[in-house]
């Protein structure tokens, strides 16, 4: 996962780095942000532009640093350790919350910084140059563009290019966070829990959809019998490298949740092209496609033909249900602006994310199992739900007892670093 996505998760110019409230700092309960009367705003705007330092959510700012931190872990340490490496297609690792992590905090962001829009055209074309800006970094970085670390050659061949990834997944679902949070959010005052469910419904409806879309397209495309190319390469043969032998995935079924026959694979080779897809899947990691699985390895004897098939785990159907990440992102940003004081926030998360946690495991029990490559909504709610669990963690240790200081402020360093790594 690149480091590159700390930047959209917390930019320079954004809340980050504007006035927000402070560790001490209550809000009223259900009310907007105080008027630029107040005494205390008086007199900050009375200092010297170049004078004042705005104030920081630090729990945010840890919790960026804490998952920049497990991103670096997970990397350097995911191949050596196959605990904390990605799962290879159902279940759960360390590393498969990070990527959620990034999303639920760049809701949380979005939140924050776009609570208060004197031009909504103008807030618009911010957020759509910044989430285009990130795509095409994406494509230039994953899309196959750049050779690797250890070759000095650059390039592609845009009949392979790569036009999913990680930067495209987390541009596409800043993007769909904003407009919402820009559009679908009136201007009602909130001084009731039923006026907060109110103004924000819109957006609620809006996850909603995507979610019911996800699932209906899950379980309902059919997936017919498919093909796909595979380029011959044996140097004890006069064959020519480019040679390619096809070959048949046999389906036809619908609902299927396994590597050959889903339906977001279906998605992506219909829509993007077998050849625009990635060639290394994490699926490649399975038992019937690794003798060292979980990790990558020669494929057994008589290994199914899809463990050579492309399979994109950033694909379009599963990035619609990844941005639902980023709606409950928004949700925790808004109690945070909301709320009078810390144990309202702090109840308010725990009752989100201990439902968003509780109907992840009713949906396993019913049978849709945890797949980051899938990203099914047992999967987002399950990392949405640890993911505001550990905000909560966070902002009782941060900002209620103070504990860590130095630690903090090392996560809160990392934070700040958009390209580390």
């Amino acid at each position: 996962m690149d480091a590159t996505v700390v930047a959209i998760a917390g930019d320079g110019d954004d809340f980050a780095r504007r006035p927000l409230v402070g560790p001490t700092e209550e809000i009223h309960p259900y009310a907007e942000p105080p008027s630029p009367q107040h005494p205390s705003l008086e007199a900050a705007a009375a200092q010297p532009e170049q004078q004042r330092k705005p104030q920081r959510v630090a729990s945010l700012d840890v919790f960026r640093g804490f998952t920049v931190a497990m991103m670096i872990v997970v990397d350097d340490a995911g191949g050596a350790w196959p605990g904390i490496n990605h799962s290879p297609w159902f279940g759960v690792t360390v590393a498969d919350f990070v990527m959620p992590a990034f999303l639920f905090i760049i809701g949380v962001s979005a939140a924050l910084v776009f609570k208060k829009m004197p031009n909504k055209t103008a807030a618009t074309k911010k957020a759509t140059v910044r989430a285009i800006k990130l795509f095409i970094l994406g494509v230039i970085l994953q899309g196959g563009y750049i050779h690797g670390r250890h070759k000095l050659t650059y390039g592609v061949d845009l009949d392979q290019i790569r036009w999913l990834g990680v930067l495209q997944r987390i541009a596409i679902g800043y993007f769909l966070a904003a407009i919402s949070e820009i559009w679908l959010v009136n201007n009602n005052l909130v001084d009731s829990p039923i006026s907060f469910v109110k103004k924000y419904f819109m957006e609620w409806i809006m996850a909603l959809m995507i979610t019911v879309l996800y699932v209906a397209l899950l379980f309902g495309l059919y997936v017919s019998n498919w093909e796909f190319g595979v380029k011959i390469s044996n140097s004890t043969l006069s064959i020519p490298s480019n040679l390619v032998e096809m070959k048949t995935i046999h389906c036809g079924i619908r609902g299927s949740l396994g590597p050959p026959c889903n339906a977001v694979g279906l998605v992506d080779r219909v829509l993007l092209g077998e050849n625009h897809l990635y060639k290394n899947p994490v699926y490649k990691r399975t038992k019937e496609c690794s003798i060292n699985s979980p990790d990558y390895g020669p494929l057994p004897l008589n290994a199914p033909d899809w463990c050579l098939a492309p399979f994109d785990p950033e694909g379009l159907l599963s990035t619609l249900m990844a941005a639902v990440t980023c709606f409950v992102g928004l949700h925790f940003g808004h109690v945070l602006i909301h709320c009078k004081n810390h144990s309202q926030r702090m109840l308010f998360w725990l009752l989100a994310s201990t439902v968003l946690t509780i109907s992840a495991f009713l949906l396993l029990v019913l049978g849709m199992p945890f797949s980051k490559p899938l990203y099914t909504v047992s999967y987002m709610l399950l990392t949405a739900g640890v993911s505001g669990f550990l905000l909560l963690l966070l902002y009782y240790i941060v900002s209620l007892i103070c504990f860590g200081f130095h630690i903090s402020g090392l996560f809160a360093t990392l934070s700040a670093q958009p390209f580390l790594g």
